[in-house]
């Protein structure tokens, strides 16, 4: 089981404290290119965020067992982790709402191709009333050139 390298409690805050930073502040670039409706620019950083996600989900999960692991930090690292909690939350937050809108954007694209699609392929094709053009278009060849 992956958990923060630490001798105290003191140590363990502050490592808590810089895996959320660092977190967050990937959650936050991840959301800033869902915005930017550029998704495929996230890979690059995906394994270091899952990884550091996977230690924070086992950390939060372990003190939560056995609060003595924070026991005995100091106050000004308590309250710093708490403030970065609560941006971690809000980056999540965030994100979420930004895969959101992704997912309905996407879902319009692939329904809009799939109804042209559809559309195109119920075409008639032939001649006289109540027919439409065929497809792929009629070629036309001047013999005088």
């Amino acid at each position: 089981m992956s958990l923060l390298a630490a001798n105290s409690p003191a140590e363990r805050a502050e490592a808590l404290i810089l895996l959320t930073t660092r977190l967050t502040g990937l959650i936050e670039q991840e959301t800033a290119l869902f915005e930017a409706r550029r998704p495929l620019d996230t890979q690059a950083f995906q394994d270091e965020k899952s990884k550091l996600a996977t230690i924070y989900r086992r950390e939060i999960a372990a003190v939560k067992q056995q609060p003595d692991r924070l026991e005995g930090a100091p106050e000004a690292l308590k309250s710093q982790l708490k403030e970065e909690t609560v941006r971690f939350t809000a980056a999540l937050e965030a994100n979420g709402r930004a895969v959101e809108a992704l997912r309905v954007l996407t879902e319009g694209i692939v329904r809009a191709v799939a109804d042209e699609a559809g559309r195109l392929q119920d075409q008639d094709t032939g001649y006289g009333p109540g027919t439409r053009r065929p497809a792929t278009p009629s070629i036309a060849v001047n013999q005088r050139a």
